[in-house]
């Protein structure tokens, strides 16, 4: 079938044909280092890593640039250091780690490249210029600001009027604008800020204008996809749009545009003051595993609204604790792990359908269930490791799954592995000398500390955490 993908430009599903199939160019705005990251953050980084795992799978890990920037230079940032009498540098050291580490544990894979807005503050100077002198931008009082009324399509992406424009983007109302629509490329910076000397004083960038330059050190003047939060279609990259067609002759930047929907929580839309506001970081402390969240994420279509809320990642880690029994329970059968099935290949194909990709993981799982014939288990084993892998999923040890819990307490506060294995110990001793009271004590004090036992044929014990 080939890759379908919806396409914000045009409004409809389109077959993807990459540039060159040789390097299939992707960018994804990134994050801006001045907090954690919540789930709406978290949920591009799981679409476009998911996207990114297939287009590895069909053109080769090697022929794949994924590029997703670090943003370490904004107001957001400059506020964030104030606010906590923090050195700048420290806070966006601090939470880009914080980024990493909780991204990690959603089990996305690290981008090829992962550029910094403060690397490359000549290759936006240089852009500026460009647009100067191709008569789409103009200084005024220490800005720059790109003049909207020179690009005649733009809107394109977007498709809104003046007026709305206007609105969605806030724009600041200054003297110095010719336009009120026109965005700042440049602006000065205080001695107590962040700046950089250039051509029209020390100051630094606009949010817009690094995106640009980044993509094009990386990818170069255009490329295949460009992807992020349905919130970035207006205003950041239609002014993308604007800036890298404005400094190349209007030749075009982006083939594929793919956006993602937003996040809700609860039914309501995701905010620090009514208290459902969550970070990844959060809950990971809390206890719930990043395979958890994951799946949570990817459990509606990608361009869907996404409800985000406890019961969810319920949901979420008794559909992973029904994959992983079906995994333990083929036993050590001689799995060959291949690729993925091809329903989960042609579901994600088909602009990334996780839902029916996971559905036909169920199936797999209950076949899987269903099976009598090693070498049947085998295969079906194999497949569902394999299907899971290409959604990002089940790669843990289905032992040390339920050993360590779906979700509930913290590492720290549960029991110990070793006093659960002493404790089943002394249980089977007590069952072998038919002291059933005494066994049945135990399995109960188990309970108590959130530990199941499955008694297995053959005299085996089998646990899990509760959770």
């Amino acid at each position: 079938m080939g890759l379908v993908l919806y396409n914000t430009l045009t409004r409809q599903k389109e077959r993807f044909t990459p540039l060159d199939p040789n390097n299939v160019r992707l960018y994804v705005c990134g994050p801006t280092v001045y907090d954690f990251a919540h789930v709406g953050n978290a949920r591009p980084v799981v679409v476009f890593d998911t996207l990114f795992r297939l287009l590895r799978r069909t053109y080769g890990a090697d022929h794949v640039t994924y590029v997703r920037n670090i943003t370490d230079v904004d107001d957001k940032i400059i506020n964030a250091a104030n606010d906590n009498k923090e050195p700048i540098a420290s806070i966006t050291a601090r939470t880009t780690k914080a980024f990493h580490d909780d991204m990690a544990a959603l089990g996305a894979l690290p981008p090829s490249i992962e550029p910094r807005a403060t690397q490359h503050i000549a290759p936006m100077i240089a852009m500026i210029e460009k647009l100067i002198v191709a008569g789409h931008a103009y200084a005024a009082e220490n800005h720059v600001l790109y003049a909207v009324a020179t690009k005649q399509d733009y809107g394109k992406l977007s498709r809104r009027d003046r007026d709305e424009m206007i609105a969605g983007a806030r724009v600041e109302v200054a003297p110095y604008k010719k336009d009120p629509a026109d965005f700042v490329l440049w602006k000065p910076s205080t001695l107590e800020q962040p700046g950089w000397e250039s051509p029209w004083g020390r100051g630094r960038p606009g949010w817009h204008i690094e995106c640009s330059a980044m993509s094009e050190a990386h990818l170069g003047e255009t490329f295949d996809i460009h992807g992020g939060g349905l919130d970035l279609v207006f205003p950041h990259h239609e002014n993308e749009i604007a800036q890298s067609e404005g400094a190349h002759s209007d030749k075009p930047f982006v083939r594929y545009w793919v956006h993602n929907g937003y996040v809700t929580v609860n039914g309501e839309k995701m905010s620090k003051s009514l208290g459902n506001f969550f970070t990844v970081r959060q809950l990971l402390e809390e206890g719930y595993r990043g395979e958890t969240i994951r799946l949570t994420l990817l459990s509606a279509h990608y361009r869907q609204p996404l409800d985000f809320s406890r019961d969810a990642l319920k949901n979420s880690k008794q559909t992973l604790h029904r994959f992983y029994t079906a995994l333990r329970e083929a036993g050590d059968v001689d799995t060959q792990v291949g690729d993925a099935p091809p329903e989960v290949i042609a579901a994600l194909e088909d602009d990334l359908n996780t839902p029916l990709a996971l559905s036909a993981l169920h199936e797999c799982a209950t076949a899987l269930n269903k099976a009598k014939h090693v070498t049947a288990k085998a295969a079906l084993k194999g497949a569902l490791l394999a299907g899971g892998a290409q959604l990002g999923l089940l790669q843990d040890d289905a032992e040390d799954w339920f050993k360590r819990g779906g979700a509930g307490a913290a590492a720290s506060d549960a029991v110990e592995d070793k006093t659960i294995e002493e404790q089943i110990a002394s249980r089977n001793a007590a069952r072998k000398a038919k002291n059933f009271a005494e066994a049945d004590r135990i399995r109960k004090e188990l309970e108590t500390m959130g530990v199941i036992l499955e008694d297995k044929p053959g005299g085996k014990t089998e646990w899990r955490r509760a959770g």
